[in-house]
């Protein structure tokens, strides 16, 4: 009789590539319930039914149904009850029920880290009835057919108990703090004012804006202070370079002035020449922070953008797993079989070809490990047509990945020390003379410094010509979204996978702003709120703690129901001060929602009564805007005008020159922005017409 196996995949793309792999002709049937694909796979005497799930199916939702806060009591329930989007996860529970009738085995084949195995553990826990103990768990970091099988053939035999019951327990301190500052903050606002807006912040979110926050008044209080720095021209052949003076700063214009006056039109001398040999090691190759810093720096895609690129790379078993941690390759990776691979590609071929002439190959590996899967490297599958994104991110993976095989570049740093009328000039070059692993990473490497001519000493250089420019001190740069992975990398703040999604949720939410980011005055206002009421909330050192403990969990050395319990030790005074200041706080904020509101709907000053604003109104009885003076509620003031229904409206900031309205300028989608008078009747339109 053949035994019938339920195997669990992630998503509907990983079930349909694993059910292909596992069939012993590479042609699983396929079939469709109530939308829901699924496959039938013949592996010798056994069946395996292949059935996808839509993401985590099951959500935590307060117990109770008041919106009040503190909120502590919460259960496990299925995500279409609790979010109306999720409404298509109820086909798949029935369906998924419907399969696990009768058969033999169940295995989870979903993404080997803490999400993957809570999703496959809940599923097979609440849908295919307490199942999970006989449950085996199938580990692979990449979709090719090779690692998928290898995946099987070294199945675990039981589930990652420790690694589901940190995913829980993450989950649940996340909801802990995340329902309780939302509800705080939006009941702070609604019952002091009436005005309703939903205002959300996360356990980490907090701590990161108030890094910003920090960033921003270091900048704005920043007082720039001058000083001055000595440069001489001079040219060597046919080509100009610069000296520098051995005081790289002068605080004294005085002092600068008379060093010009002294060496300039002299002659130089050059009294002596230092040439050294520096060794640049390869980098390691990508984690999933380093993947998205790269992209970041040379493609400006923000972290999300970056991870999205990967995980499609990955689904089309191009990459491995993306969402790791780790630096370091496992020598059960068989290097040469990807380079086989990417010898087949063009654009690689010159490179993997030198790689695979290499009696040893050893890449570099990083300092920094991930228990579940390795660095990422491309499986070396030749790739079809790919979305630009996806191409650049692919080159960057495949580049980094043979580059950590090379060997380290070798560049020559020169130094010369030149006399002008006593004083100490340098002239600096650089320049490489093995190119190592630049030679495979030269699109994404930036050399740095000048290549100089032959130098002898006792070679007389003349100055052409000298300036001492004032300088200012700099404030500190501002965070941009690469920056600001890598400070929440350092803090431990978030983990790899939910840190970009977390600086994406804030600029959503309207609290920073900008490519070079800065706090809004919404961000500003929640963040200084939370600082002077409950700084604690804001603590890294508490959020760190608390993520050192979801680790702790995941090793098997602390129980989550501790973890749970020390969340609520901290949130529930926090909770009880926040409350007694709920009418300050809510104040606060109510003024920076509405400010920027009335701002944007304000077009200039009224051009006839010139005491009220011109604002963009909308009729309650016909739901049409219009502009209309705001001297009009007071009875001072009749000044309205009609105004086109489709497009955003801005002010110009200017009046007609032929009638004296106001000028607005309509932007509509995919087509040019159009400067117009206000006024319906101005003459200058009839002209037009």
């Amino acid at each position: 009789m053949t035994k019938r196996i339920l195997v669990v995949c992630e998503k509907p793309s990983v079930a349909r590539r694993i059910a292909k792999a596992l069939d012993d002709n590479g042609a699983p049937e396929s079939f469709s319930l109530s939308g829901v694909p699924y496959h039938a796979s013949q592996r010798g005497k056994t069946t395996l039914i292949v059935v996808p799930v839509l993401g985590q199916m099951f959500s935590i939702s307060k117990k109770g149904g008041k919106w009040v806060y503190p909120a502590f009591e919460f259960e496990w329930v299925p995500s279409y009850i609790v979010d109306k989007k999720m409404a298509r996860t109820k086909y798949f529970m029935e369906v998924i029920q419907e399969l696990s009738q009768g058969v033999e085995g169940f295995v989870s084949a979903c993404d080997h880290d803490m999400e993957g195995s809570l999703i496959a553990y809940m599923v097979l826990h609440h849908v295919c009835g307490e199942t999970t103990k006989m449950a085996k768990r199938m580990k692979y970091s990449t979709l090719t057919d090779r690692d998928i099988n290898r995946a099987w053939d070294e199945l675990s035999d039981s589930l990652d108990f420790p690694l589901i019951e940190a995913g829980r327990s993450r989950h649940e301190v996340d909801w802990l703090f995340g329902i309780n500052l939302t509800r705080a903050l939006t009941l702070a606002v609604k019952n002091t004012t009436g005005f309703y807006k939903v205002i959300s912040v996360g356990r980490v979110q907090g701590p990161t804006l108030n890094f910003i926050k920090k960033r921003d008044v270091k900048i704005q209080s920043f007082v720039p202070t001058p000083f001055w720095i000595i440069s001489a021209d001079i040219r060597l052949g046919r080509k100009k370079f610069t000296l520098d003076h051995e005081s790289s700063r002068l605080q004294n214009e005085t002092r600068a002035t008379e060093i010009i006056k002294q060496c300039k039109g002299k002659e130089g001398d050059l009294r002596k020449l230092e040439i050294d040999r520096i060794k640049i090691p390869t980098h390691p190759p990508f984690s999933l922070g380093d993947l998205q810093r790269e992209a970041y720096k040379n493609f400006h895609y923000s972290p999300q953008t970056t991870l999205r690129a990967a995980e499609r790379l990955y689904l089309r078993a191009l990459i491995s797993y993306p969402r790791t941690s780790s630096q370091r390759i496992p020598p059960s990776i068989d290097l040469r079989w990807i380079l086989n691979g990417l010898n087949e590609q063009t654009r690689y071929v010159e490179f993997s070809s030198r790689l695979l002439g290499k009696y040893f190959l050893s890449p570099l590996q990083g300092k920094k490990d991930d228990p579940a899967h390795p660095a990422i490297y491309p499986t070396g599958k030749k790739p079809g047509r790919m979305k630009t994104v996806d191409g650049r991110v692919y080159d960057l993976i495949c580049r980094r990945f043979m580059a950590s095989l090379e060997d380290p570049a070798v560049r020559e740093v020169t130094r010369a020390t030149i006399n002008v009328n006593g004083h100490i000039f340098f002239l600096k070059g650089s320049r490489l003379v093995e190119r190592g692993w630049v030679l495979v990473y030269e699109p994404f490497f930036r050399a740095k410094g000048v290549v100089l001519p032959a130098l002898k000493i006792g070679q007389k250089i003349q100055i052409r010509t000298i300036e001492s420019p004032r300088r200012f001190t700099r404030p500190p740069q501002r965070l941009n979204s690469g920056s600001l992975l890598t400070l929440m990398e350092r803090k431990g703040l978030g983990t790899k996978v939910t840190r970009s999604d977390i600086i994406s949720t804030m600029f959503k939410r309207g609290y920073i702003s900008g490519r070079e980011i800065r706090l809004t005055d919404l961000g500003f206002t929640v963040v200084d709120s939370l600082e002077r009421i409950i700084p604690e909330i804001l603590s890294v050192e508490m959020t760190r703690k608390l993520e050192d403990n979801i680790e702790e969990i995941r090793a098997g050395e602390t129980n989550a129901m501790a973890v749970v319990e020390e969340a609520i030790r901290v949130l529930e005074p926090a909770l009880l001060k926040f409350k007694q200041n709920e009418a300050s706080i809510g104040t606060e904020i109510t003024k920076t929602i509405i400010r920027p509101t009335i701002k944007g709907k304000t077009l200039g000053v009224c051009p006839v009564c010139k005491r009220g604003e011109i604002r963009i109104i909308v009729s309650k009885t016909t739901g049409k805007r219009f502009a209309g003076c705001t001297n009009h509620f007071k009875g001072g003031c009749d000044t309205s005008y009609p105004l086109p229904q489709k497009g955003t409206i801005q002010a110009v900031g200017r009046n007609c020159t032929v009638c004296g309205a106001l000028l607005i300028r309509v932007i509509r989608y995919y087509k040019r922005p159009w400067d117009l008078c206000i006024n319906f009747d101005c003459p200058s339109k009839r002209k037009r017409s």
